[in-house]
């Protein structure tokens, strides 16, 4: 006769779902040896059938507490079963960043996310451009990837044809939440291959954490000025035929925040 032993819980998964559990969320430690939270009342089986949380570390080797581990929390949803899909980043730590308080930050990001409602680092962006009258459908398009997320705006050339204005967080995100937002890129790209021309004409961050609502104010007012500056003040560089165009450095149009 056959037993199915239960998973060794490792210290750190006890200290999440303690606290976890103290703010009302749902939290085991899955046969697949990663940490589930979910909302509060559902069994394992049928959290595993909705909406859940995975909460995943890394930390030296054999830690018995939570310093030094490096903590990110991802939401997803089922995806054809038994398939997910990841729908958010809700919480990772910034690079160097003291780690005393990581269980409180991501427990907090963790129980703000099941108790809604939800803005993602993208919402608030889409928000900050409509406010430009650069509309999701109209004037931007969106793009949900398996890897990568991004936004694109096309911008008339001065030899008739079209590029793309194409944004995204530095980890290639969009649907992140704002207290895990570690900057906006915004890269020109050629309208016939798709390729970047050049550098990021707009970039914020190293890394770590920025600001969500300035910077999204601060690349929607960049990508308005982008779209609606007149052909003359558009360098040369736009309209060189052919591939791998590059963007140069000393037109008006390259610059940074």
């Amino acid at each position: 006769m056959s037993t199915t032993t239960a998973p060794a819980v490792p210290a750190l998964a006890t200290v999440i779902i303690t606290a976890l559990t103290n703010a009302g969320v749902g939290a085991f430690w899955d046969t697949e040896l990663i940490l589930i939270a979910h909302p509060a009342g559902l069994t394992q089986e049928q959290a595993l059938t909705g909406e859940h949380v995975v909460i995943d570390w890394m930390a030296t080797p054999g830690a018995t507490t939570l310093e030094g581990a490096k903590l990110e929390a991802t939401a997803w949803e089922p995806d054809s079963l038994p398939d997910y899909a990841q729908i958010a980043t809700l919480h990772a730590t910034p690079p160097g960043c003291p780690r005393g308080e990581e269980v409180a930050q991501c427990v907090t990001a963790v129980a703000e996310w099941f108790a809604g409602p939800r803005q993602t680092a993208g919402g608030m962006l889409l928000a900050a451009l409509a406010e430009y009258g650069l509309v999701e459908g109209k004037e931007v398009f969106v793009s949900y990837g398996t890897h990568s997320d991004r936004y694109s705006v096309p911008l008339p050339l001065a030899d008739g044809t079209q590029a793309q204005l194409i944004i995204a967080d530095r980890d290639g995100s969009l649907r992140h939440l704002p207290n895990a937002h570690t900057g906006w890129s915004v890269i020109l790209h050629d309208g016939l291959w798709g390729e970047p021309i050049g550098d990021p004409v707009y970039i914020t961050g190293d890394g770590e954490l920025v600001d969500c609502a300035e910077d999204s104010a601060n690349a929607a007012a960049f990508m308005a000025d982008f779209v609606t500056a007149p052909v003359s003040r558009h360098c040369d560089c736009y309209a060189q035929d052919g591939h791998w165009r590059r963007h140069d450095r000393e037109c008006n149009r390259y610059r940074r925040p």
